[in-house]
């Protein structure tokens, strides 16, 4: 979209304009409040939070504070990551989204900062953790999680650009606490995180103050770089918001929208256990990917639904090891449907499935077309097994006097033909050649 080409009086803050409160984003802000097991208080507040910034034309934003009891959306939840490792959410608060800065170097060396307001005054839920993060990654491992329960609840979609966005914050020994922004993306967070606790780190080694700041992440070099000093909550003169009044959350209410939640994720794990008998790895590694769980859904009968759990969670995501592979990648669930039944009928092996996998996964295609393009027919395995009889005759002679031994040969033709021989036909061919 074009810069500065959907804004409005309230998006720039001009004189006399009032907001208004989103009746939906209090609804989802509820639902993720339950979907990430915080509790949520019987009336909501809104408060101003007063700060100067180009990005924010009113000088003030709206958004929530707990100056009086418990009164944001959403606080005191607890929600885990891939590795068991409990992370515990302090407050959820809808507020208003200012608008967007970009930065631009000129061929003087000086930077620009320019100002976009197209997103200004659009409802926008922040979620505030406690420090309970190990380490960068898990950082990312948090923010996938956090993308699937909102793309789960159909609240947004994540993964449009700009829609879920993180700012880090990173202190230690005890230290001033720094925040980052201007992070892009999940992989540019655990960048950023990087290098944040390695400069920390070296200032603290060498005996030098972190200061409390704010710093900015320049994708570019790969750097934080200083942006201003980082305010106190007291420097922001919080006051309630007068044009907004407080608002209840009745019982009814509470109850309409846990009624309209679609399966959480931790059900949706309890039930592939149950229905489907996967294992509880498995599920967990399932789970953690909305698309890998669209797919099974879609592809599974009672009979397949183990074969494809686990082409999914090692197959597809072993060749399509990033959430924006797998995102962008050509595989439907028909192809996963025509995979593993060709699997449960023993028509192709799971060597041959993977590969079939990461053909289509990178440029789709008819499973049919590339089985007859990589298949190997008899007449070709026959020249394969003589000539690995003639490579190696000892091991053949062993074959001939003790019958388990034939496994050796079966091997070196299964490499010989990368997996993609079927090894029933290899058995029959190596027996019969061995009679000879």
């Amino acid at each position: 979209m074009v810069p500065n080409s959907n804004t409005c009086p309230i998006c720039l803050g001009l004189p006399g304009t009032l907001p208004l409160l989103n009746s939906e984003a209090v609804r989802h802000g509820v639902a993720l409040a339950m979907s990430l097991n915080c509790t949520t208080p019987e009336s909501l507040a809104f408060f101003r939070k007063n700060y100067f910034y180009p990005d924010l034309p009113k000088n003030y934003q709206i958004t929530q504070f707990d100056a009086y009891g418990h009164t944001s959306i959403g606080g005191n939840g607890t929600v885990n990551t891939d590795d068991g490792t409990e992370i515990r959410i302090r407050r959820i608060q809808l507020e208003e989204d200012p608008g967007r800065l970009t930065y631009e170097g000129g061929n003087d060396g000086r930077q620009t900062t320019l100002v976009d307001y197209n997103r200004a005054g659009v409802p926008l839920v922040e979620i505030v953790t406690e420090p309970d993060f190990d380490s960068p990654r898990q950082a990312r491992s948090f923010m996938n999680m956090l993308a699937d329960t909102i793309k789960n609840l159909d609240i947004a979609d994540p993964y449009l650009d700009g829609a879920m966005r993180a700012d880090g914050n990173v202190s230690v020994h005890d230290g001033n606490k720094v925040e980052i922004k201007n992070i892009n993306s999940f992989h540019d967070l655990e960048k950023a995180l990087h290098y944040e606790l390695t400069r920390q780190n070296s200032l603290y080694e060498n005996n030098i103050t972190i200061q409390q700041e704010t710093r900015h992440w320049d994708e570019r070099r790969r750097i934080t770089i200083s942006s201003r000093t980082k305010e106190a909550e007291l420097d922001y003169r919080y006051f309630l918001e007068a044009d907004i009044p407080w608002v209840d959350l009745d019982d009814d209410t509470i109850k309409e929208i846990s009624a309209n939640m679609p399966e959480s994720t931790t059900a949706r794990r309890e039930r592939y256990i149950k229905q489907y008998n996967i294992k509880p790895q498995v599920a967990n590694v399932l789970i953690s990917d909305t698309r890998c769980c669209r797919l099974f859904e879609e592809a599974l009968t009672p009979e397949t639904a183990l074969i494809i759990a686990n082409i999914l969670t090692t197959d597809f995501m072993g060749v399509m090891d990033t959430r924006e592979k797998r995102a962008a990648s050509q595989i439907t669930a028909e192809h996963l449907s025509k995979i593993a039944t060709l699997i449960k009928s023993n028509k192709i092996t799971r060597a041959v499935a993977k590969d079939v996998l990461y053909k289509i996964a990178k440029k789709g295609g008819d499973i049919d077309d590339i089985l007859d393009a990589s298949s190997y027919d008899t007449s070709k395995l026959y020249d394969i097994i003589s000539d690995t009889l003639q490579k190696e005759p000892q091991a053949a002679h062993e074959a001939r006097i003790n019958p388990p031994a034939i496994n050796y040969l079966v091997g070196i033709i299964m490499r010989e033909t990368r997996g993609a021989a079927d090894p029933q036909e290899v058995l029959r061919i190596l027996g019969e050649l061995l009679k000879e």
